[in-house]
């Protein structure tokens, strides 16, 4: 069996969630409670993310996350992944200075959509990403359309991200605030399902608050990590 490398604490909520749900899915597939997959966790540092990126210093941010993937290829992960969204603005970067594979969301999350055969998907997380379009440029080149809210939504998603989800904090008004947001885009931007881009927004929006199909990328992902443990 593979190890993985996880580079964690982005944040510590959804770290949390990957490590679990990657036991429970591997030992779904043994058929075992008696059984765990070998992991390292790297945990870095969430909010120098976001000041790198704030700041524009995308080759800061991206020496950030060289120096910890190389710190997980170092003590013996197979493969390795990213655990959140938004720093996946300089995967390319990043999987270019390191030797072993890094498991990208982004393209486990294209992939999946395939499936549904969807033409307009709608896209919520942090604002940089719901701003730039690392997470949009699989899904544009390939001529679908990725709509995401207004710029006053944005800033009501990304605030509540950082101030509540990040910290564990599940708050009812905001959840009916997000699932508002998202109606609001099936009626008036025609979107036929919605990306969770963000590894902390499955905490508050589930797969049953909607009529039409959510991704989840935490979930996507792990079951591309727990994938390639097996290969």
């Amino acid at each position: 069996m593979k190890k993985v490398g996880i580079v964690g604490g982005l944040g510590p909520e959804s770290t949390v969630d990957y490590y679990q749900s990657i036991i429970t899915k591997y030992q779904e597939r043994m058929q075992s409670k008696e059984v765990l997959p070998e992991m390292f966790i790297n945990s870095i540092n969430m909010y120098q993310v976001f000041e790198f990126i704030n700041n524009k210093q995308l080759d800061g941010l991206t020496n950030y996350l060289v120096d910890a993937v190389k710190k997980l290829e170092t003590v013996g992960s197979d493969f390795a992944i990213i655990s959140a969204n938004t720093p996946h603005i300089v995967f390319e970067e990043v999987q270019k200075q390191i030797s072993i594979p890094i498991i990208s969301i982004i393209e486990a999350t294209y992939n999946k959509t395939l499936d549904f055969g969807l033409e307009n998907i709608g896209l919520i997380g942090t604002k940089y990403t719901m701003e730039n379009d690392f997470f949009k440029s699989p899904f544009i080149s390939r001529n679908k359309i990725v709509t995401v809210p207004t710029e006053s939504e944005q800033q009501y998603i990304h605030r509540k991200i950082v101030a509540e989800l990040e910290n564990g904090i599940v708050n009812n008004d905001t959840k009916i605030n997000y699932l508002n947001i998202i109606k609001r885009m099936i009626k008036d931007e025609g979107i036929q399902g919605v990306i969770l881009g963000c590894t902390e927004l499955p905490m508050i929006i589930k797969e049953e608050d909607l009529d039409i199909p959510v991704f989840n990328t935490t979930e996507i992902h792990v079951n591309r990590i727990v994938d390639a443990i097996f290969r």
